[in-house]
């Protein structure tokens, strides 16, 4: 199996660092960025080929990981809210896509089980109405997991200090999907 990671946002969150925590100054590039990268190790140590882009460009992204011969596509991503009360793990898939619901879930099971943050759910991101780029410009099954509120005081601080668990659980939450194939 090829895994092809992308975490959100540009490297070193030049120009793009997405979501920045007002208080911290935690980036999201940066967050996603170390998880990533830990996740293509865990993977690559079990046994599963990995690769990781981060990239401003989504249609570079997307390019790549279309002509990569992955058979899965994984987004990481860091969520923010106005509201500092928002706060969990949310992980979207493709609609009608069986094996992109089931990686999400495994993944998000993983997260919600082994962190416990809050279960936000998996939801769909439906073309047109809050379809995500990423999911919808590529042609193997593909998740975004939004790992946690970068804006609420709680979820930061599992961001800051949980890079590896964070991690370990969306590995796991691959081979999870692995084990069902």
């Amino acid at each position: 199996m090829h895994v092809f990671l992308n975490p959100g946002h540009a490297p070193h969150g030049n120009p793009d660092p997405g979501a920045v925590n007002i208080n911290t100054g935690l980036r999201e590039s940066d967050v996603v960025a170390a998880v990533g990268n830990a996740v293509a190790q865990y993977l690559i140590n079990a046994g599963v080929d990995a690769e990781v882009l981060q990239h401003d460009d989504l249609a570079t992204v997307c390019a790549a990981a279309n002509n990569s011969g992955a058979d899965l596509f994984l987004s990481i991503h860091c969520n923010a809210a106005d509201s500092s009360a928002a706060l969990g793990t949310e992980t979207y898939c493709y609609p009608g896509s069986k094996d992109g619901m089931t990686l999400a879930n495994a993944v998000q099971r993983q997260i919600v089980d082994n962190i416990h943050t809050v279960d936000r759910g998996v939801k769909l991101a439906v073309p047109g109405i809050n379809g995500l780029y990423v999911l919808n410009n590529t042609d193997m099954p593909a998740v975004l997991v939004e790992l946690a509120f970068i804006s609420n005081e709680h979820d930061e601080a599992l961001l800051a200090n949980y890079q590896d668990a964070f991690a370990r659980a969306i590995a796991r939450g691959v081979t999870d999907y692995q084990r069902t194939l």
